[in-house]
């Protein structure tokens, strides 16, 4: 393959400075449309309305709280969750009302909106002189300035502005002690990344522990290497497989770094974690090789060890037919229409949502005191949030097939959503 002459190479670099500079002024243009937007459904009514619209504060002080039914019909029309929305909509307005400077470099051209986005995520929590420091000290600069200067601008604003909250923030740098269980990003191969901060003692006795057990596991005989064997510890600890002193009689850990004070009982700690196979794969079908741990994929000879721990209990439950029309006669959905739901949709079907149904409010797509039945077809779930909409912000939606919604917002805009996201349908003017 030949190298594009100067002529070409010069046409092609040419055409992306003209794309940037067009998606600048796309991008622009937008958040003007935001704006105006926002200022048409400026509320000052605070109350937290339990079911009915209300106004929210998506940036910092001294800028506009806004309908929160308005910031979600205008979410959909931007393409974005409602949470995603928020944030998008909290940095258009922090930009405009509390960092003018900034946000006259923005209009100029001169700052794209990622920039300043960026910063305004970080003067939200300033008070308007706070903010004002910020702007003054940042926005002629913005364009080209390191991250790492903004924050050290923004440390010396909360620190004149806002002691009580540069004081909160020392104390939770001091006291940074955390421990993550990354459960929601399950690996293919059946692994869960753990992390997090430790007090010195405690880390040395978990270090001394795992270490112990994982010795115990080389001398029966393991022969995997020492990592694994300090992960499978971890699992033996959880499982209080003898290796702390629950029941006082040791008096502390045979490594003698920290002798309990207290003497405890084991606590029989349950996790429940629902797996699907095909029976291909259960009877040994070479081709069936990837089974689901909720809807993330997980590898079927990682769930046959799993199934062949002793500690393991299993409850095997029929297949759900999704097909299955459940109908009650009563308004309450019963566990089997809610199980149902959670498997057919697996999060809330409003525009864009990633709420999962598991914790969502189950919907009666038609009212159910306007002769809307409790059934399959009549049945989704919905975010909180999106269910007030739904019944005090007058959107509806239609079922057209099951696991398939035609949604109407008050101004005529149609979206269609299903397990493959959401599509906005061109609307037909009069």
């Amino acid at each position: 393959m030949s190298a594009p002459g100067p002529d070409q190479s010069w046409q092609l670099l040419d055409g992306v400075r003209a794309e940037t500079r067009a998606a600048t002024d796309a991008e622009l243009r937008r958040l003007h449309l935001v704006h105006d937007w926002c200022s048409l459904h400026e509320t000052h009514d605070e109350d937290d309305a339990a079911f009915g619209d209300h106004g929210i504060p998506l940036a910092g002080p001294g800028a506009p709280m806004v309908s929160e039914f308005a910031v979600m019909e205008l979410g959909a029309a931007l393409g974005m969750s409602t949470d995603s929305a928020k944030r998008y909509i909290g940095a258009a307005l922090e930009i405009k009302y509390r960092l003018p400077r900034i946000w006259a470099r923005v209009e100029a051209g001169q700052l794209g909106f990622w920039k300043a986005r960026w910063i305004a995520e970080h003067t939200m929590c300033l008070p308007l002189a706070g903010a004002a420091f910020v702007d003054a000290r940042v926005a002629y600069c913005a364009h080209k300035v390191s991250y790492a200067e903004v924050e050290r601008q923004i440390t010396t604003a909360i620190a004149r502005f806002d002691p009580e909250q540069a004081e909160k923030l020392r104390r939770q740098a001091a006291d940074g002690r955390k421990l993550d269980i990354h459960t929601e990003a399950m690996s293919l191969e059946g692994t869960i990344e753990v992390s997090g901060t430790l007090d010195a003692q405690d880390a040395l006795d978990l270090d001394a522990a795992i270490n112990r057990l994982a010795a115990d596991r080389k001398a029966a005989g393991s022969t995997e290497s020492l990592d694994v064997r300090r992960a499978q510890a971890a699992g033996d600890l959880a499982r209080g497989q003898d290796t702390l002193p629950f029941d006082g009689a040791k008096g502390g850990f045979e490594t003698g770094l920290r002798p309990s004070s207290t003497t405890e009982k084991s606590i029989k700690i349950t996790r429940v974690i629902d797996l699907h196979v095909h029976e291909a794969g259960v009877f040994g079908d070479p081709n069936a090789t990837v089974g689901r741990s909720g809807r993330k994929p997980v590898l079927v000879e990682t769930i046959r060890e799993w199934c062949g721990a002793p500690d393991t209990v299993i409850n095997l439950k029929p297949v759900r037919d999704l097909a299955d029309h459940v109908h009650v006669a009563g308004y309450e959905h019963p566990d089997r229409l809610i199980e149902q739901d959670d498997l057919v949709d697996h999060h809330c079907v409003f525009p864009w949502c990633t709420r999962p149904a598991e914790r969502c409010d189950h919907d009666h797509v038609t009212p159910y005191n306007k002769g809307g039945p409790t059934c399959s077809c009549n049945s989704a779930p919905l975010c909180r949030g999106h269910h007030r909409l739904k019944t005090h912000g007058r959107w509806s939606y239609d079922v057209l097939d099951r696991g398939t919604y035609l949604w109407h917002s008050p101004h005529a805009h149609t979206y269609r959503r299903d397990h493959t996201g959401t599509e906005p349908v061109l609307r037909q003017r009069p």
